[in-house]
Formats: C-alpha cells, sequence, structure tokens
C-alpha cells in the first residue's frame, strides 16, 4: 500500500486529458506541476498540492527551467505524463515545411525535451514513471492525418529505446496509446490549404466519421491512468479503449499475414558474407 504522495509532472494539464488526469492525481492525494502554455484554466484547482507553471514545450531550455523549478518546489518526480500535443490536419501532399515541422515540433520534440529534462533526477532518485502519450495515430498512417502519425510514431520509437535505457534505473516508461475522448484536439486543430484533386477523399472520410464518430469522457482516460501508475510492473503500451483495441489487433494480424505471404522474397534477401575488405 503507498503511504506517501506522489508527485506528478503534466504537460497540457490546462485542459483535455491532462487536465483530467491532474484532477485525478490531486483527488488521489497527490502533488502535482501542472505545465501548460496558459494555465488560468487551473486556477479553480490552485492549492498547496499543486504548481502550476507556464510552458510551452517545444522551448527546450524553458522545459529544463520548468523541470527545475518542480524539483525545486517538491523535491522528486515520480510521474511524468508527457500529454502535450496539437493536431495538424491535412493529406501529406499538402503541408508545407513549417506546418510539418510544428507538427514535429509539439508531439515529438516537445516529449523528447522533458524527457531528457527529468531522466537526471529520475535516475539520481532510482525511481520514477515516465508516460508518453500517443494515439491511435501511431498503430499506422491514415488519411488526412499522416504527419499526426509520423509525429507519434517518433515519439513511440523514441521511448522504446528511452525504456530500455533507463531501466538499468529503476525508472519505468509506458506508451499510451488512446483513442477518441471528448477533448478539443479536433477542435483546436490546424488544417492545411486544401488541395482540390482530394476533395473526394475528404468527402468520404467526412461521411465515415459522422457515422461512427462517439468518443468517450477524459474521466475514464483518468481512471486508466491512475490503476496504470499503482502497478508495480506497469507495460510498455497500454490501450485505452474498446475501439483502438480491436483496431490494434486488427492492423497487428494484417501486417504479420503480409509479412508471411513475402517471407521468401523477404529470407531471400538476405546471406551472411565476410564484410568486404
Amino acid at each position: 500500500m503507498r503511504t506517501s504522495s506522489r508527485v506528478w509532472f503534466i504537460t497540457g494539464a490546462s485542459r483535455g486529458l491532462g487536465r483530467a488526469f491532474t484532477e485525478a492525481a490531486l483527488s488521489a492525494g497527490d502533488r502535482v506541476v501542472a505545465a501548460a502554455r496558459d494555465v488560468s484554466p487551473l486556477d479553480d484547482l490552485v492549492g498547496d498540492r499543486l504548481l502550476a507553471l507556464r510552458l510551452d514545450v517545444t522551448d527546450r531550455a524553458a522545459v529544463f527551467d520548468v523541470v527545475a523549478k518542480a524539483v525545486q518546489h517538491f523535491g522528486r518526480l515520480d510521474v511524468v505524463v508527457n500529454n502535450a500535443g496539437a493536431l495538424f490536419a491535412g493529406m501529406v501532399e499538402e503541408f508545407t515545411e513549417t506546418e510539418a515541422r510544428a507538427q514535429l515540433e509539439v508531439n515529438f520534440f516537445g516529449a523528447l525535451w522533458v524527457s531528457q529534462a527529468v531522466l537526471p533526477q529520475l535516475r539520481a532518485q532510482g525511481s520514477g514513471h515516465v508516460v508518453q502519450i500517443s494515439s491511435i495515430g501511431a498503430l499506422g498512417g491514415f488519411p488526412s492525418t499522416g504527419l499526426y502519425s509520423a509525429s507519434k510514431f517518433a515519439l513511440e520509437g523514441m521511448s522504446e529505446a528511452l525504456a530500455a535505457e533507463a531501466a538499468q534505473f529503476g525508472v519505468k516508461v509506458t506508451i499510451v496509446q488512446p483513442g477518441g475522448y471528448w477533448t478539443d484536439l479536433y477542435t483546436s486543430s490546424t488544417s492545411t490549404t486544401p488541395n482540390p484533386g482530394y476533395d473526394s477523399l475528404r468527402d468520404e472520410l467526412a461521411k465515415q466519421w459522422a457515422e461512427g464518430s462517439v468518443d468517450s469522457e477524459p474521466r475514464l482516460a483518468a481512471e486508466a491512468m491512475m490503476k496504470l501508475v499503482a502497478s508495480d510492473d506497469p507495460p510498455l503500451r497500454l490501450l485505452l479503449g474498446s475501439m483502438v483495441y480491436d483496431v490494434a489487433f486488427d492492423i497487428s494480424r494484417r501486417r504479420m499475414d503480409t509479412w508471411a505471404a513475402w517471407e521468401e522474397v523477404s529470407r531471400a534477401a538476405e546471406k551472411a558474407v565476410p564484410a568486404p575488405k
């Protein structure tokens, strides 16, 4: 049984899933460093167990400064949740360089900077749990969210390596892949300038979303998060939601079927030879 409160560091904490995680941690008696670009929505939660700090995760120097302030204030970090994220919607061909880089800056580099900033503290104390909020978009690439998926694929690749590197220090890493939740991710998304060549695909996607888009309350994700961080043996990956669970297995099976169908070609492409002179 846990006898002392944990200290959380949550990015994107002022809204959506981040707000739900913050509320759940506070309700459990834990202490929270809630980081966000705008922390004013957290005013109703202000108290001795909450430290709200303004932070743009794309600013590496600011990330290290805020993490240092968090450690100085509470003395330690136990759970780090990289939740800050953004959605840039559009077909791959439509993205400008600025738009493509902006998507990666928030979803990948922001989480990378936070992970780098907290690791010295977690290593020194010999414990900690880094939770990377990924997405159903990391299970595969989908039309109109290709760069979003790219950012989450990058996040997961980095996080798998981080998990292997940090394990020797007693630090755990979990990649959380949520399905749909009623947050403002979509309403606050940025869209590319539409290319008319993709109009028919956009119309088809709009029909699909209108027919089957039912999301869940962020509270349910927060309840799952509390179970995750309470585990003595947390998984490297955790799916949140029946829909994303089914999609994950469907995509995995289709990939395995394709690999098996092309096994002969795959195996024939490798034959060990001595190193070239």
